[in-house]
């Protein structure tokens, strides 16, 4: 197989702004550690060397201003949108950016210095590659549907609507979802046959957030579905016996106002903060729903469970890095978290129109990655590559619950290292 090189890496979520670039050797794939571990997909976008990237150039929404859709500083939203054709001329697929979320004054105004707050900073064109791929060598169902990456400029999973007038914020998540939404339907999504919303990270929440509205788009013929990729956030205390991401949430969700447009049935009986928790919410989506995520989320152990704030002395220093130089304690720390998320989703798995794929890999975002979404060495379990599992489930080819064994049984994983 060719060997594999990372095109692109521009990475920044809440505190950091950091570009590098490799080249991926074999199954594992070399950062530098960030203040966050800082793994968007398409800055991971991954391509044959060699072979041509399909570039999508930015489309901002130009009618956004008129209902008050901006990105935090007050910029229009965009998107990036590849034609589809042939038998997926009618079929669509939205892809949910990710990218962290700001949860105080300090972290959004410094994100809105970003392409993560300002469309002033979002890149011109960006590479369309994995479940966005146009060749259908590399992305063998959805090669030729209209496929839509939605940026991400709020920092809430397009969730909040409120603002912040001395700070000059504005925390509009909300909006740009519905804004980005008619503007698609008004450019041929409304003649769907087939839709599916995604998303990665960030993102991934947000496609859970939104699934129900998304299906509510369209008349009950057009097959709507719904994919997560490493959204599946825990609610889970971290190494110091606190709880890092609940602290997170509690003040994206309280600044930017997210409570409000978040699902009613959950925010009926649990606080707001609960109910940006994936695992408080899944149960209950009433749209198909597939779940991809690593057991051993990569940016979850760096960000919320072992993060630095929570080992002031470094005892997970080397073990957040690299999983090989993990001690047996740790180890064990980490089944205990994986234990956790099957946990979260067995009232979800009972559906027999939900899918299903846990695998036992050390990573983040795995289907806009060409490696990880369908290569010769892509991961699989039960023979089976992410890309096949996803289709399989929603052209109803088959039902897919998968749940890999826990690590170190998987040799099919391209985890990932930081220096």
């Amino acid at each position: 197989m060719a060997r594999l090189l990372w095109v692109g890496i521009a990475i920044g979520l809440v505190f950091c702004n950091w570009v590098d670039g490799f080249v991926g050797l074999g199954y594992e794939h070399h950062f530098n550690e960030t203040e966050l571990s800082l793994l968007e997909a398409h800055e991971a976008s991954l391509s044959y060397t060699g072979g041509n990237l399909l570039l999508v150039g930015l489309t901002l929404i130009q009618n956004a201003y008129d209902k008050g859709a901006v990105c935090l500083d007050g910029t229009l939203p965009g998107y990036h949108l590849h034609r589809g054709y042939g038998s997926g001329a009618n079929s669509w697929l939205i892809n949910l950016e990710g990218g962290g979320w700001c949860n105080n004054v300090r972290t959004c105004v410094y994100r809105k210095k970003t392409r993560r707050g300002s469309s002033d900073f979002m890149e011109k064109e960006i590479p369309f590659t994995g479940i966005l791929s146009n060749k259908a060598e590399e992305n063998p169902d959805f090669f030729n549907w209209n496929r839509v990456k939605l940026r991400y400029c709020d920092g809430a999973s397009f969730a909040g609507d409120g603002q912040d007038e001395p700070a000059e914020l504005q925390f509009r998540g909300q909006r740009i979802w519905a804004a980005a939404m008619e503007d698609l339907m008004s450019k041929g999504m409304r003649f769907a046959n087939q839709a599916l919303l995604s998303g990665c990270s960030a993102g991934g929440l947000a496609t859970i957030i939104h699934c129900d509205e998304f299906r509510g788009l369209f008349p009950r013929t057009t097959k709507v579905k719904c994919l997560s990729d490493a959204g599946l956030f825990l609610d889970s205390i971290d190494v110091s016996g606190g709880y890092t991401l609940r602290n997170l949430y509690s003040g994206v969700v309280g600044l930017q106002g997210a409570q409000k447009n978040l699902p009613h049935i959950c925010t009926n009986h649990l606080d707001p903060t609960s109910c940006f928790f994936p695992q408080n919410l899944i149960a209950s989506v009433r749209t198909p729903l597939f779940i991809l995520n690593a057991a051993y989320d990569s940016w979850q152990i760096q960000s919320s469970l072992a993060p630095p704030s929570a080992d002031p002395h470094g005892y997970w220093h080397d073990c957040r890095l690299n999983h090989a130089k993990c001690t047996g304690p740790q180890i064990q720390f980490l089944q205990g978290f994986r234990n956790h998320m099957l946990h979260a989703i067995i009232e979800f798995s009972k559906s027999s129109r939900n899918g299903l794929f846990i695998n036992s890999c050390f990573s983040h975002c795995q289907t806009e990655r060409q490696d990880t979404w369908f290569a010769d060495n892509s991961p699989v379990v039960r023979n089976k590559t992410i890309a096949l599992a996803v289709g399989d489930w929603y052209f109803d080819r088959a039902g897919v619950k998968i749940i890999d064994c826990p690590y170190p049984c998987d040799n099919t994983c391209h985890h990932l290292i930081f220096r």
